[in-house]
């Protein structure tokens, strides 16, 4: 494949520079060649938001079938590893077109109704008070294993309705999950995380089959129930794929969001300040932390016809990599936006959870966890402050970005 009359840029998004803040490359990149060829990726990169907008509400030019699948492709010996344990996903919400992604929707906007995620959020508050309490015991922790990677964990897990006794378990197989299918893992990693795969997979269908004979109320079952009806219209390997990709979705974002959120706030003390004076700026607070540091910084479609974008003729087949962090701070959209803002009056029109028929089911499960956490934050922890001179470090992969470890003392 080759870039055209597309302007080309060798940026390395797995380079430590480009990992450790992407914001300001991808300025650049935005004010001089709005989409361009990337040779590294082999995709072509569209950064502002109109276009990307556009991308998402148009699913006929725009498919959406490419976004699970590895970058680069996957070695024989993790082939054979997936192979051997019979890892066969089927797509089923994010890397589906309609007419299948219309019926599988369908079922899955019943199961995850407002009914279910209001009962929810009791046990939200719950835990997240919980591990709050626990973290604040300490005068110094790391945010990330004390708050913000449990607590997404358990409550998409519970959500799917997983045992509780299991959640540590499956919270081990998702790790490095990323870096499979979103990052250039080496071929020992990539046996390494198809072995967790694997065994996730097969998790997977031991719980959908449980759920298929004896349903109860959660969100799998709901599923099952359709199943049960007409196995025609819901499919035990879609029931599979749904808790298999939902339970891996739902729990990586949030966390990767409430650890941005937390670290963008305590930065700029001044808009800390204001949340803790002022509790009811939170949930344009938690809007402006998804546009100004989003948890997934890129996401992915392929072209289905030759098609112009920003001016730039793409070809039919072309993969494209729609880079929502530099729409999300596209001066066109939001003014100056690099400033974090928990006031900004238009901070809801980021692209942090798509746009279109493939819009995030899980919205507004990530907007309550995050408004939980930073109700109880602010409440029990207004001298919270991050650690002095610490060195972030962010996972090697395109698309989902937060800081594997956030330091943090309350002061």
């Amino acid at each position: 494949m080759t870039s055209g009359t597309c302007p080309v840029s060798h940026v390395d998004p797995f380079a430590g520079e480009f990992l450790a803040d992407p914001y300001p490359t991808l300025a650049g990149l935005r004010e001089e060649s709005p989409v361009f060829y990337s040779p590294v990726l082999d995709m072509w990169i569209v950064t502002r938001h109109a276009d990307i907008d556009a991308i998402f509400r148009d699913h006929k030019t725009f498919s959406a079938t490419v976004v699970q699948d590895p970058i680069y492709p996957p070695a024989d010996e993790a082939r054979a590893v997936l192979a051997a344990g019979g890892f066969r996903p089927t797509p089923t919400m994010s890397n589906v077109d309609p007419p299948k992604h219309t019926r599988i929707r369908r079922h899955n906007m019943r199961s995850f109704s407002a009914r279910r995620i209001a009962a929810l959020e009791p046990r939200i508050q719950e835990r997240a008070a919980q591990l709050t309490d626990g973290m604040l015991a300490e005068p110094e922790f790391d945010v990330v294993a004390g708050l913000t990677f449990p607590l997404p964990a358990y409550m998409i897990f519970t959500f799917i309705g997983f045992p509780a006794e299991d959640i540590e378990l499956l919270k081990g197989w998702c790790g490095n999950r990323t870096l499979y299918s979103w990052g250039r893992p080496t071929v020992a990693e990539q046996v390494e995380i198809a072995g967790n795969m694997v065994k996730y997979w097969q998790y997977c269908e031991r719980f959908a089959d449980a759920r298929i004979a004896d349903p109860i109320d959660d969100f799998a079952s709901d599923l099952a129930r359709v199943h049960r009806a007409d196995p025609e219209e819901l499919s035990r390997a879609e029931i599979t794929g749904i808790a298999y990709a939902l339970s891996f979705a739902g729990h990586e974002t949030t966390t990767n969001l409430t650890t941005n959120a937390i670290r963008r706030l305590l930065e700029n003390r001044a808009q800390w300040e204001a949340l803790c004076a002022d509790p009811s700026l939170i949930p344009n607070a938690v809007e402006e932390a998804l546009r100004h540091d989003t948890s997934v910084i890129a996401w992915r479609r392929v072209t289905t016809r030759p098609v112009e974008i920003g001016g730039v003729s793409v070809p039919e087949g072309a993969r494209l990599m729609l880079s929502l962090a530099a729409a999300n701070r596209d001066p066109a959209q939001f003014s100056d936006p690099d400033v974090f803002d928990v006031r900004r009056d238009n901070a809801r029109d980021h692209l942090a959870f798509g746009m279109g028929i493939h819009f995030c089911l899980g919205a507004p499960l990530a907007r309550i966890e995050l408004r939980t956490v930073l109700e109880l934050l602010t409440e029990r922890a207004p001298g919270l402050e991050l650690v002095a001179d610490q060195e972030l470090s962010f996972p090697p992969n395109m698309s989902f970005r937060g800081p594997r470890k956030l330091l943090v003392r309350n002061a």
